[in-house]
């Protein structure tokens, strides 16, 4: 058997993983965005909703995303062999079988569908579900391995999550939480294309065609700077649509001028200079938690100062 089919293997054994090589499955932190995002949405929606079904929701949008990091794990083991970044993850070093990770996905990924659907709502139920089918089968198994445009499509799924929370808080989905996918869909090709630029060697190793590699770096300055256009304007789209308050407009105005500027240090630095890369890289991350957190504290001032007023 090669490696690659034994990393593919389903095959039942006694586990010899710890509870922290199945969390790891997870993507933590991958999770902690999707989760806090779907937090936003579900918080600015309009309309109450009771706090113990606010937290099961969170909860299983929560399960699912790591269900999604899983099954991404156990298909990706053998690529993830050849990069250093991806190397120790628990399926390739050994930690976990595929089988287990496999497993454990699935079982993670019916939990938390069905248990959004039958305590919160099917319509949420169904987003999520959508997003881990789009994750797993669109991205992880078909658009990464096999276009450079892997992350412009593939980013739908990790730009679902808001409009998730927002469903499961008022069973719709409005041109609010359309906004928010909008901002993290505009904002996942700078982000990722950054980090590729300077793990381009690690991705070439693993045969995946990220922009760098097949458009050249140039080229990917080039169109994370178009990107970074695009996104700066739709982050403050929620002020001039009426649902935040001129804070939120002055502040998201301020951190997408803040992005454009990181890339366009990116792209005039010559390409064998990767600090530019490396700094719009970590920026992206503060980008989008900062955006979404001035989101959430600008809507509870606003609902505290109209409760006050009233």
């Amino acid at each position: 058997m090669s490696v690659k089919e034994s990393l593919k293997d389903t095959s039942v054994r006694l586990s010899e993983a710890t509870a922290g090589d199945f969390f790891a499955l997870l993507k933590p932190r991958v999770m902690a965005l999707a989760v806090f995002t779907a937090f936003v949405g579900l918080m600015v929606a309009p309309g109450a909703m009771d706090p113990v079904i606010a937290v099961i929701a969170i909860g299983a949008i929560a399960v699912g995303a790591g269900a999604a990091g899983a099954l991404n794990m156990w298909y990706d083991a053998d690529i993830d062999a050849l990069m250093s970044r991806t190397s120790k993850r628990p399926v390739p070093s050994g930690r976990v079988a595929p089988g287990e990770a496999f497993g454990f996905g699935l079982v993670l990924s019916a939990l938390s569908v069905m248990t959004l659907g039958v305590l919160v709502g099917w319509l949420a139920a169904s987003l999520l579900a959508f997003t881990i089918f789009f994750y797993v089968v669109i991205y992880t198994m078909w658009l990464k391995r096999s276009t450079p445009q892997n992350i412009v499509i593939g980013g739908v799924a990790g730009a679902l999550p808001p409009m998730i929370g927002w469903a499961a808080a008022t069973g719709a989905i409005g041109i609010e939480s359309l906004i928010l996918f909008l901002i993290i869909f505009l904002w996942t090709p700078p982000h990722f294309w950054a980090l590729a630029l300077f793990k381009a060697g690690d991705y070439a190793a693993a045969g995946i065609p990220m922009m760098p590699n097949v458009a050249g770096q140039a080229s990917t300055r080039r169109q994370i700077f178009a990107y970074s256009l695009l996104l700066a304007p739709i982050g403050v789209l929620p002020w001039a649509f009426g649902f935040t308050s001129g804070f939120y407009g002055l502040v998201s105005a301020a951190l997408g001028a803040g992005f454009i500027w990181h890339a366009w240090k990116a792209l005039v630095i010559p390409d064998k200079e990767m600090k530019p890369a490396k700094a719009l890289f970590a920026y992206s991350i503060f980008y989008l938690f900062a955006i979404f957190a001035v989101l959430l504290a600008d809507t509870i001032a606003m609902r505290a100062f109209m409760s006050a007023g009233g």
